[in-house]
């Protein structure tokens, strides 16, 4: 005779009520400090889910584990459930453990381990079901996206339970000023979460790989991934290099045009002073390079570069100035400005030694005979030669002179 599963069951919890009642009557009091141990369970949904019970001092008392619905799975090492997810993994007077493999979100909740003594001790252990996020997806992107415009990604991922967590990288650089948005699923157990990343795009930005991370306790520290690499057009930036920084008459130069954007610039136009080269023969020009040979004055002038692509046009100028070897050699000679200045240190110094002589004699002054005095080795002094020269002292003022 074949029993129908609830009358099974009946039957599982009536031995184990008979073998309660016979375990009180042979062990009386010892039984009363028995007590099963269980700890709560977190498994992956799909994975498989160990649920333990103990009893460290047990006299030989029926254990039974039951699901959130109250239905007996194992009673000892006998299957109650019909369910091919569950496996027996030990049994014995001290311990029940069981197995529930390809876990579903709605396996979550409080299972119960019975002891069968009198009354029925009973412990709880909760089993949590991770609900894994579905791999990311980045939406919103179109190539090619000009310079300046707005561009607005998002990244959404569905399943996560409990809600993913959504961050986001550019080129290894965690961009945080973006919004987050959580939503219920409808089983009501799980959460689509998404993030919008709001920003202009830049030339910088031409080749940057943006990149949508989704971090979860299930997913066991390996983040999904959703990578997103940018494509930006800008107008060309353009700039003039020169191979001699001081060009001289009778040497060449050359000038490359270099030229950057997206789409790649059309081939560079070189003009001058507003105008044509005026001189091909000497002023090659071969794709962005310019090419100048014996120079003189007349190069002189503003070279001009510019390019373009389908987004737009840009140009840059280079002033030539052709330089006189001659001029700068009378450069590198003497300096005039130190020749000068010593020739101005010398006159000065001349006219001051002028001025102190000057000084001197006029504190040293005398007097000296004039061609009319005689005798004047004789006499004491100029006066009296003048007075012994004329016989008299008349007059005698007017015969001297003196110096200074």
């Amino acid at each position: 005779m074949r029993l129908k599963p609830g009358a099974l069951l009946r039957f599982y919890s009536l031995c184990g009520i008979l073998v309660q009642v016979a375990a009180t009557k042979s062990k009386g009091r010892g039984s009363q400090g028995q007590f099963p141990l269980t700890q709560n369970v977190t498994v992956v949904e799909g994975g498989t889910a160990n649920l333990t019970c103990r009893v460290d001092q047990n006299d030989n008392t029926s254990l039974q584990w039951s699901n959130p619905a109250q239905q007996t799975l194992y009673f000892d090492d006998k299957k109650a459930l019909r369910d091919n997810r569950i496996e027996l993994v030990r049994a014995s007077w001290h311990e029940l453990s069981i197995s529930v493999s390809d876990v579903s979100l709605s396996d979550e909740g409080q299972y119960t381990c019975s002891l069968f003594t009198m009354p029925v001790k009973t412990s709880k252990a909760f089993l949590t079901v991770l609900g894994v996020p579905e791999k990311p997806q980045i939406t919103g992107f179109t190539s090619p996206v000009m310079e300046g415009e707005r561009m607005q990604l998002t990244c959404k991922t569905s399943g996560s339970k409990p809600a993913a967590d959504i961050r986001w990288f550019k080129n290894d650089k965690e961009v945080k000023d973006v919004k987050y948005l959580k939503e219920e699923d409808a089983n009501r157990k799980t959460f689509t979460v998404s993030s919008t990343l709001d920003f202009l795009a830049d030339r910088n930005d031409d080749g940057a790989v943006v990149s949508c991370r989704v971090d979860h306790e299930s997913l066991n520290s390996t983040p999904q991934i959703a990578m997103q690499v940018l494509e930006i057009h800008y107008t060309p930036l353009v700039k003039i290099i020169s191979s001699n920084s001081w060009p001289e008459e009778g040497q060449s130069i050359i000038l490359t045009c270099e030229s950057k954007g997206k789409p790649v610039p059309e081939p560079v136009l070189w003009t001058k002073d507003g105008g044509e080269l005026p001189d091909p023969e000497r002023m090659v020009v071969n794709g962005r390079v310019l090419s100048i040979s014996f120079l003189n004055k007349t190069d002189n002038g503003t070279y001009r570069c510019e390019a373009k692509n389908p987004i737009g046009r840009n140009s840059t100028e280079y002033v030539l100035i052709v330089h006189d070897p001659n001029a700068l050699a009378g450069q590198t000679g003497p300096d005039h400005a130190l020749i000068g200045g010593i020739v101005a240190v010398v006159v000065f110094v001349t006219l001051c030694s002028i001025i102190l002589l000057g000084r001197y004699l006029a504190r040293h002054k005398g007097t000296y005979l004039t061609n009319e005095a005689k005798g004047a080795e004789d006499a004491p002094d100029a006066d009296t030669a003048i007075i012994n020269a004329e016989g008299s002292q008349v007059n005698a003022e007017e015969k001297k002179e003196y110096f200074i």
